[in-house]
């Protein structure tokens, strides 16, 4: 199996096909490496395409310890991938907790982002109610370590920004929450506990998103609820960001429409190799009203 090796030596496994200029995957909290698979078939046929598991996703390495489980680790191990590879810099296109580690590599490493696409992004921001999240997210953990992974994904696929995907494709919902059953309950627990439960709410970093020059496009489900205010934050703060909201559309948005993913996500990868998906014009932007 391929493998690549961390600066703390967990190992990352990953699986890459085509050629061209690169595009690395990265996934959500409830799926795996596998869950790419719609657009690794996809975009292989014009880049050099790679997904990989994070640490805690079997068949990569399972730590023991959630604090090594940091939003930190999770960014840095993307591009721990590309280093692996000898890749200076690609296209990212993140889901949730995969958006969240994107936009990291664009604040803390630009030089290695070619683009981002932020897809289903900023759930557990609205500092209003942070405090309730993170609580839930330690409830959500002991969860895994008391009843296991195959009880907890009976409740997830319920929740509400899961639903349009059941609704939509009750077989591929009912793969996906099968694979779900299959995690590592421990790795699991250590990530919900640290990466989701402690990393810092998108509505803290608004200085230092402003400065970030990285062509970004942010996509949304109109029914995923806690992730359309920080979809339309990032629009107004990210300078080179476009935005667009996907109909009666929940959080797995590239398994829920693979063929409008694919669409979107192929249209603004060329659009940023030809040069043409620049920083907002100041021109068209509103002045406010006194």
């Amino acid at each position: 199996m391929p493998y690549a090796v961390t600066k703390d030596n967990v190992r990352l496994y990953f699986e890459e096909a085509g050629s061209g200029t690169p595009i690395i995957f990265l996934h959500e909290f409830a799926a795996d490496h596998t869950n790419w698979e719609p657009q690794m078939r996809y975009f292989s046929r014009g880049h050099r395409c790679m997904a990989y598991s994070a640490r805690g996703y079997t068949p990569s390495d399972v730590p023991d310890t959630a604090e090594v489980y940091t939003y930190e680790h999770f960014y840095t191990d993307a591009l721990a991938v590309l280093d692996h590879l000898g890749i200076a810099k690609a296209h990212f296109v993140g889901l949730s907790m995969g958006s969240y580690s994107s936009l990291q590599v664009a604040l803390n490493a630009p030089a290695r982002a070619l683009s981002m696409t932020l897809a289903a992004v900023g759930a557990g921001s609205d500092l209003e109610h942070l405090d309730a999240f993170r609580a839930q997210c330690v409830a959500n953990a002991e969860q895994y370590e008391s009843i296991g992974s195959v009880e907890v994904a009976k409740v997830t696929r319920e929740t509400p920004s899961r639903i349009p995907f059941l609704l939509k494709d009750p077989r591929g919902h009912a793969d996906f929450y099968a694979a779900l059953a299959r995690h590592d309950a421990k790795g699991s627990a250590n990530t919900m506990r640290s990466f989701q439960g402690k990393r810092p709410s998108i509505y803290t970093m608004t200085d230092a998103i402003r400065r970030v020059p990285t062509p970004a496009l942010i996509l949304c489900g109109d029914e995923d609820d806690n992730c359309i205010g920080p979809s339309l934050f990032l629009k107004k703060h990210l300078p080179a960001a476009g935005l667009s909201l996907f109909p009666k559309s929940g959080h797995v948005l590239n398994l829920e429409e693979p063929a409008l993913f694919n669409e979107m996500v192929e249209r603004f990868i060329a659009l940023v190799e030809a040069g043409r998906w620049p920083a907002r014009d100041p021109r068209s932007m509103v002045a406010a009203v006194v």
